[in-house]
């Protein structure tokens, strides 16, 4: 259901994750975030951090708003993306390093590279009793979002298969790890509900696995299909909701994990047996390999497809021109009534800086705005690019 881009023409948005302020240096750590918000600095902090992400995001012009994930703690290349629920849910214990026997092959890096320190780096708790729900604040955190803005505030979370390729099983009760993750997806489609419940009519579920499976088991493996059974359970009942299904290939310290990073494989997956309403794909860094998927479903598109013209892993801050023509090589394979513009990942997880994810995101709305001029629809105001709004304006005649 588009509850969120019904009526909008080329939406610009952000995946999610936002640099945070230099002064934003408090974290959750694991605590709820009730206790942590009776503390009277990190309650001014976070409130205040919310508050500039949001209108970070409303000068640089974007038309759906992102919450920054700014919940998550600020640890070694955005680890908390995965590890806030899994430090709140029952049945996992511990911070352990993961053993060469127990990490994934396509996690092993050669020693001396970065994405080798950061997975042997990372740590994570292991499985030792029945994963069982807890509540994770997001129906909270979408209010205090939400309350700072009138316009939508898409609320953005790690699908739960993801998390799995971190976890070593040390109970019985679990024989195969297939258990665990329907036992995470139950959960998370618990707390997707409160959120919706709440009010929130924008949810992004981030990195389900399908793509990075698909390419290395084949697409009609057992375990890709188990994967879009448990990604559809942990989406059941959200048919009031806009949902939308955030993949790229890696975004730790803005990092790709993986070499093979074609949709080709996942395509139909993903906008025909996954239930959702908008696939954002990583485009721009990838000098969009595989647009050209998408024309054959071009006149029976199901799902929006938002693509990232913007790259997180680049320190070049693009320009809304060309922004404007990576928006006019997809609108070739994808109608613009389905097309929606964002970048190809957050630029948080201890990513690029403030200013720079700025300029970034305002080139998105900038760039929608040229497209949008050329096909005859109405515009966004976008402060940014207000003449009279700049900082410093040299008085006439000097």
């Amino acid at each position: 259901m588009f509850t969120t881009t019904a009526d909008l023409m080329l939406p610009s948005a952000v995946t999610g994750s936002w640099p945070r302020p230099r002064w934003f240096d408090v974290s959750l750590w694991g605590r709820p975030l009730d206790t942590c918000m009776m503390e009277v600095h990190f309650r001014e902090k976070f409130q205040d951090a919310l508050a500039v992400v949001i209108s970070e995001q409303e000068r640089a012009g974007l038309d759906i708003i992102s919450h920054g994930d700014f919940h998550c703690d600020e640890d070694m290349a955005g680890r908390s993306w995965h590890h806030y629920p899994l430090q709140r849910w029952a049945g996992l214990d511990g911070d352990h390093l993961q053993s060469e026997a127990t990490r994934q092959d396509f996690l092993k890096y050669p020693p001396g590279t970065l994405l080798n320190e950061i997975y042997t780096g990372w740590r994570w708790p292991r499985v030792t009793d029945k994963i069982e729900y807890r509540p994770l604040d997001y129906p909270k955190l979408w209010r205090m979002s939400q309350a700072k803005t009138r316009k939508p505030v898409k609320f953005g979370t790690v699908c739960s298969q993801v998390m799995s390729f971190f976890l070593d099983i040390h109970t019985p009760k679990y024989k195969d790890i297939r258990e665990v993750i329907w036992d995470m997806a139950e959960a998370m489609n618990k707390e997707l509900l409160a959120l919706r419940d709440a009010g929130c009519k924008c949810i992004q579920t981030e990195e389900p696995t399908m793509h990075f499976l698909a390419n290395s088991l084949g697409k009609d493996d057992e375990m890709v299909k188990f994967m879009i059974d448990a990604f559809n359970r942990e989406m059941e009942g959200l048919d009031d909701v806009e949902i939308w299904i955030h993949t790229c290939w890696g975004n730790p310290n803005m990092q790709r994990v993986m070499e093979d990073t074609s949709y080709a494989a996942s395509v139909d997956i993903y906008l025909e047996q996954c239930r959702g309403d908008v696939w954002t794909v990583e485009m721009k860094d990838r000098d969009f390999k595989d647009i050209e998927l998408f024309a054959p479903f071009r006149n029976d598109l199901k799902k929006k497809v938002c693509i990232g013209a913007v790259s997180h892993r680049t320190l070049q801050a693009d320009q809304p021109a060309d922004v404007a023509t990576e928006i006019r090589r997809a609108l070739e394979h994808i109608p613009p009534e389905r097309l929606v513009v964002s970048s190809d990942c957050g630029f948080g997880r201890q990513g690029c800086n403030r200013e720079i994810a700025f300029y970034k995101a305002s080139a998105i709305a900038q760039g929608c705005n040229t497209v949008r001029k050329e096909l005859g629809l109405e515009t966004t105001y976008i402060p940014a690019a207000d003449p009279v709004l700049q900082t410093d304006i040299v008085p006439p005649g000097e």
